[in-house]
């Protein structure tokens, strides 16, 4: 498919760059607020699974202290690793826009399945393994379903065993739905949902 193969990619180049353009000020703000409010580093890097099971380093802001004795990778409403200006940043996704520079370096794209830690995507297989061909995205339409992710495994007595039996196998079908029927018309409609949630 010809957008799948260059037409996304171009779609990205010219989106990152114009969103850095229009968005280096804030970006530049929300740094020093994070500075001001907890101290150094104000970003936040991550090695998460790429396209075709390739490690990266992902940019986000920092939104958590680190807390003793908790160890887990998932992250649920009310952890108290979360500083209170990164419960803001995360309810806007305001931690997201980092991303735009991995988007530019071509490790993600503005929609497509969310990209995990070692241990989920990477640990695909069959056909659910096509959706690592597919760049990792700031948004999806697993994204959008799980939006409110961390309220529902804070209702949960065990969210890492609901998080991994019940929410990942259900997002890789919707992304394995997303890779069947990507085109720019959908990536629009996304984004578009993705501005007008919260």
């Amino acid at each position: 498919m010809i957008y799948r193969r260059y037409g996304k990619r171009i779609f990205d180049l010219i989106l990152a760059f114009v969103g850095l353009i229009a968005l280096s000020l804030p970006m530049i703000a929300i740094a020093v607020w994070i500075l001001a409010r907890s101290g150094p580093p104000a970003l936040f890097r991550q090695t998460r699974i790429g396209r075709n099971a390739e490690p990266f380093e992902c940019y986000k802001f920092r939104t958590m202290d680190t807390c003793t004795g908790l160890r887990t990778m998932v992250t649920i409403n009310h952890d108290p690793r979360i500083t209170p200006q990164g419960r803001i940043m995360r309810q806007y996704k305001l931690d997201e826009l980092p991303q735009l520079i991995n988007i530019i370096k071509g490790d993600m794209s503005f929609v497509g399945p969310r990209p995990d830690v070692s241990g989920y995507a990477d640990q695909l297989e069959g056909e659910d393994r096509l959706i690592l061909e597919l760049r990792p995205g700031i948004t999806g339409p697993a994204t959008l379903a799980y939006r409110d992710e961390e309220t529902v495994l804070a209702k949960v007595s065990d969210f890492e065993k609901y998080n991994d039996e019940v929410i990942y196998p259900h997002k890789v079908q919707l992304n394995r739905a997303y890779y069947a029927d990507v085109s720019l018309w959908l990536d629009l409609r996304l984004l578009v949902r993705t501005l007008l949630t919260r």
